[in-house]
């Protein structure tokens, strides 16, 4: 059986948030002779798989990426000690700026051939060969995450039938989580889609939570009671809008008060665009605007209206799939902390009853 074939059995999907079947992009790619990037920036909010995969299972990353083909690139961030691990064992490394849009696959691909490290417009998927916003057009290249070719060399060792002995049928195999925050054991736990999210919040010593955040940016929120009666798997977390994802999992506890927290995060995102195109150019950082109003104490319930609708307006409209994500992510926290928007708009904040202006 091909390695392909093996990759299809097993129901392998990208690791790296997208979740596209492995064995289908591998196809797609190789059958076009595309080079191999393998990503290890963990470029997601509060991810660090790629890191911890590489400190301890390089020699098996590497095996992978040799069934896969000769020519492999390994992206990571500059300056970072996952770079300089990759560099110390003589790797070919695209030294990635530390900013959150440079690590998406088509980003990766315009700065290895000599473009700025920018996502490239929805045109063709970048295993294809996808071209700049210039019209030049790029080779064909294969962009995965490193978990995702470490579990690619394991499923060629120990088999389909090995890998499908974890998870769920629908969503097989171990993989790998990211828990931080709130939290007495922060740090990359290996589990597998199905099991309770409690149970993982549990394993790293969760206390006095008030809310789970899922997939950093590209996620979002789950109150605390909700965290407690869900299923962490695709399926399970479908009814609220998200996925897996990268498989970061963030414990806000009750002393933070979390529309600093989302307003924090969301000001680094208006600063973190790639600057393309009006949802981020001018939308991301509008909404970033209107939740310092909630802060500071002089936003209104109409701004809070008017915050729904410029989110609305993000879905679909970018270049690339950055502005989509943000929108998931707000529209999530102004559900969760709606009793926080409430009590902001009346000039306080729950989480330590004081003035909101004084959590600034």
């Amino acid at each position: 059986m091909s390695l392909i074939d093996l990759l299809d059995e097993a129901g392998l999907t990208g690791r790296g948030g997208g979740s596209f079947p492995t064995g289908t992009k591998v196809r797609t790619a190789l059958e076009r002779g595309a080079s191999l990037v393998v990503n290890a920036c963990d470029g997601e909010i509060g991810t660090s798989k790629d890191a911890s995969v590489v400190a301890h299972h390089l020699d098996e990353i590497c095996y992978g990426a040799s069934l896969l083909t000769s020519s492999v690139t390994w992206a990571a961030h500059r300056g970072s000690p996952t770079e300089a691990a990759l560099l110390a064992a003589g790797l070919d490394v695209l030294s990635t700026p530390a900013r959150y849009v440079a690590s998406e696959e088509s980003a990766l691909v315009n700065l290895l051939n000599g473009g700025l490290a920018r996502p490239l417009m929805r045109q063709a998927p970048v295993a294809v060969g996808s071209r700049t916003t210039m019209g030049r057009r790029l080779p064909a290249t294969l962009v995965l995450n490193a978990e995702t070719v470490w579990r690619i060399g394991q499923i060629e060792r120990y088999g389909p039938t090995w890998f499908r002995s974890y998870g769920t049928p629908a969503e097989p195999g171990p993989r790998l989580v990211t828990i931080s925050g709130s939290v007495e054991r922060p740090g990359v736990y290996e589990t597998a889609a199905g099991v309770a999210l409690n149970d993982l919040l549990v394993a790293a010593g969760t206390f006095d939570s008030a809310a789970v955040g899922l997939s950093g940016l590209s996620g979002g929120w789950l109150s605390a009671a909700e965290s407690q009666h869900i299923t962490w798997s695709n399926a399970g977390l479908a009814p609220y809008g998200f996925r897996t994802g990268s498989g970061a999992i963030a414990v806000l506890d009750r002393s933070t008060c979390p529309l600093t927290y989302v307003a924090e995060l969301v000001r680094f995102a208006a600063g973190e665009s790639a600057g393309q195109c009006g949802p981020c150019m001018f939308g991301v950082p509008a909404v970033a605007r209107t939740l310092d109003q909630l802060l500071d104490g002089s936003a209104r319930p109409s701004d809070i209206a008017l915050l729904d609708e410029r989110v609305r307006m993000l879905v679909g409209r970018g270049a690339c799939r950055f502005p989509d994500g943000i929108a998931g992510f707000v529209t999530s926290a102004l559900r969760v902390f709606d009793p926080d928007i409430t009590a902001h708009l009346d000039g306080g904040c729950l989480c330590l009853r004081q003035p909101a202006h004084a959590q600034r």
